[in-house]
């Protein structure tokens, strides 16, 4: 049995190679429901990225800056994106790899983490202690802030926030969560 390795890199260290296996990862884990939009939405930031001892991607996730308004503050936030493992090889641990590293830059680098989980990963993130945000959610967009009522909250990693104060999120195309 080969040994697994992580990495971690930002997007303008990784070799076109390594973006073509990433995306195609998480095009196969989302079964083909991951679109550019959410690709661009993981590029920007650092990357954790576990191979098997063979070099074959077996799972990916990034962390990218976003701002959060909340209570009068301006918050740098660690963005979790496209975090996937691959189809057959879920529940051995290395979701939580790839998290492990990427809550790491978050503790180091922002304010604070944020990610919007899809039903089957939500189970991983609050197993590692992440928290569902309780307020109202928005986003600061083109025409000011827009509430969001019927958007699913989003987790929180080391936020500490008041959930009395709306949580309004940078505005980017595609879904804003």
């Amino acid at each position: 049995m080969t040994e697994n390795f992580l990495r971690r890199a930002h997007t303008s260290d990784l070799t076109a190679a390594d973006l073509r296996a990433a995306r195609a990862l998480l095009d196969e884990a989302f079964d083909g429901d991951f679109s550019d939009q959410d690709w661009d939405h993981g590029l920007g930031g650092v990357h954790a990225l576990v191979h098997d001892g063979a070099g074959t991607l077996l799972a990916h996730g990034s962390v990218v800056q976003r701002r959060i308004l909340h209570n009068g503050r301006s918050l740098r936030v660690g963005y979790v994106e496209a975090v996937a493992v691959r189809p057959g090889l879920r529940r051995q641990g290395l979701g939580g790899q790839v998290m492990g590293a990427l809550e790491r830059v978050i503790d180091k680098a922002y304010a604070m983490g944020a990610l919007s989980a899809s039903d089957e990963g939500e189970r991983l993130y609050l197993a590692r202690g992440w928290q569902r945000w309780k307020g109202r959610v928005g986003t600061l967009g083109p025409a000011g802030a827009l509430h969001l009522p019927d958007e699913d909250p989003p987790l929180l990693w080391g936020a500490g926030l008041d959930p009395a104060h709306e949580l309004l999120i940078d505005w980017r195309d595609g879904d804003v969560f």
